[in-house]
């Protein structure tokens, strides 16, 4: 059985990393982690190009240049809960579709994603809205 990276190519994994930061800017519907990132997005769709690369089976990119291959502790200074999670998910989904993924590879990675994504996740419910007049009080 190949790879994810084998199936992919270098040159795979990076158009699925520029798609799923592209389909951060077209759905309206995650504008909450958008917001988490800069205006450009030039660096981390190379930082998620190079997590993938080792991630999927290729050369330890990520690891190579950023030193550890953690991603709990660069996602830490922001609140990601259930929504952020299903937001994330949802542009890696439409990363996959744009990029022609076959049902093959996105079987394949359908549960590790999911599970990255639940690790990076640092907190279990979503946030109280400011703007809800049931809420006395907010953090």
């Amino acid at each position: 059985m190949k790879t994810p990276y084998e199936i992919l190519g270098a040159e795979g994994v990076q158009q699925l990393a520029c798609a799923f930061y592209d389909a951060m800017d077209e759905l309206p519907e995650v504008r909450g982690i958008r917001a988490m990132h800069a205006q450009d997005l030039t660096d981390v769709k190379q930082k998620l190009s190079d997590y993938l690369t080792g991630w999927m089976g290729g050369p330890p990119l990520y690891q190579a240049k950023q030193g550890t291959v953690c991603l709990t502790e660069p996602h830490k200074p922001y609140s990601i809960g259930p929504e952020e999670t299903e937001q994330w998910l949802l542009c890696f989904d439409k990363a996959l579709e744009k990029i022609a993924a076959s049902d093959e590879l996105k079987q394949m990675l359908e549960q590790p994603i999911k599970r990255i994504a639940a690790a990076v996740q640092n907190r279990q419910h979503a946030l109280a809205s400011k703007d809800d007049p049931n809420i006395i009080a907010s953090c």
